[in-house]
């Protein structure tokens, strides 16, 4: 029983961390936006490495 409680505590944790990620990706796209706009080379740069990490961890969980 305490295995079965540990897995689905475990994909709850998953899928928030997941819905996490989302709302990080929709503001680093908006910023990265917005650093296009005004042409800020050094906003856009960290706006595209954020976004690239953020890739990396989604597609490690959606590995698993």
């Amino acid at each position: 029983m305490k295995q079965a409680v540990h897995i689905i505590r475990k994909a709850h944790l998953e899928k928030e961390h997941v819905q996490t990620l989302r709302l990080e990706l929709d503001y680093e796209l908006s910023s990265l936006f917005d650093a296009m706009q005004n042409q800020d080379e050094k906003q856009r740069k960290k706006s595209i490495e954020r976004l690239t990490e953020i890739h990396s961890e989604l597609s490690a969980l959606h590995a698993l």
